[in-house]
């Protein structure tokens, strides 16, 4: 089955990092995002994957391309361009990830991106995955497949529980603070992305739209179901997420489901 990652964002609140790459390919842990990302899906057996490109698609390429360069020591010769690979750590083994690299345009929307992956789709295979290339959880992809072909809907999105940008106060009746409460986990739910569709989504999605659009249309029609995450979900959108994201990897990673 092929999961599409939308990569081709411009990542306005992270120019930082965004400046010179693609918000997908913002280190988490010496790696990109987007790896780990894919690094959750290959560990349950999802291993195939469309890269929906944009904003910097060349970076996301040559990475992948050239990624037994950037893990090992390596000799040159360059009167051939013949390379030999030093591997001195077993661990270095390379992913066994299948990428199809789709430009899917620099400006597209969402929805859009997910339409023109439509040929890339194998006729043989009713659905697909779709997630975001800034978002990791320690959910389990096998379970989230299982409940979508159990919901029988069109499409299944993850929700998740969002933590506040803010910290809480509680007060007393005579205006004194009680609690505070720094960045608490929400009650309310949101998609957070790591979504199942039937190939039958394609019709619901148009051009110059989010993909939110189309998820509205599923709705409508009681066709989108909701799988609920209470694990550990995190979105990387601003450079604070990127500094609590390697924070946590350096101490305990909650997305690491795989060994």
């Amino acid at each position: 089955m092929k999961t599409i990652i939308l990569s081709g964002g411009l990542g306005y609140r992270l120019k930082e990092e965004t400046e010179f790459k693609p918000k997908p390919m913002v280190n988490i842990g010496h790696k990109p995002i987007l790896w780990h990302i894919m690094k959750i899906y290959s560990h349950y057996g999802f291993n195939d994957f469309i890269i929906a490109l944009g904003y910097k698609g060349d970076y996301i390429k040559e990475y992948f391309l050239n990624q037994k360069y950037f893990m090992n020591d390596f000799t040159l010769f360059t009167k051939t361009g013949a390379t030999k690979i030093h591997r001195h750590d077993h661990e270095r083994i390379l992913d066994d990830f299948k990428i199809t690299f789709v430009d899917t345009g620099e400006n597209t929307l969402p929805g859009e991106r997910i339409l023109r992956i439509k040929a890339f789709i194998p006729k043989e295979d009713e659905d697909f995955m779709v997630t975001y290339g800034d978002g990791v959880a320690d959910i389990d992809i096998k379970e989230l497949m299982k409940f979508h072909k159990q919901q029988k809907t069109i499409g299944t999105i993850t929700s998740v529980h969002p933590t506040s940008r803010f910290g809480l106060l509680s007060v007393d009746k005579n205006n004194i603070v009680t609690r505070l409460n720094e960045k608490p986990v929400l009650e309310d739910w949101i998609n957070g992305g790591f979504m199942v569709f039937n190939k039958k989504f394609f019709n619901y999605l148009k051009p110059n739209e989010m993909e939110h659009e189309g998820l509205k249309r599923l709705a409508k029609e009681n066709q989108l179901s909701h799988y609920t995450h209470n694990g550990f979900w995190h979105s990387m959108d601003t450079y604070t997420d990127v500094k609590i994201l390697n924070e946590m990897w350096s101490s305990h990673p909650k997305w690491k489901v795989w060994k």
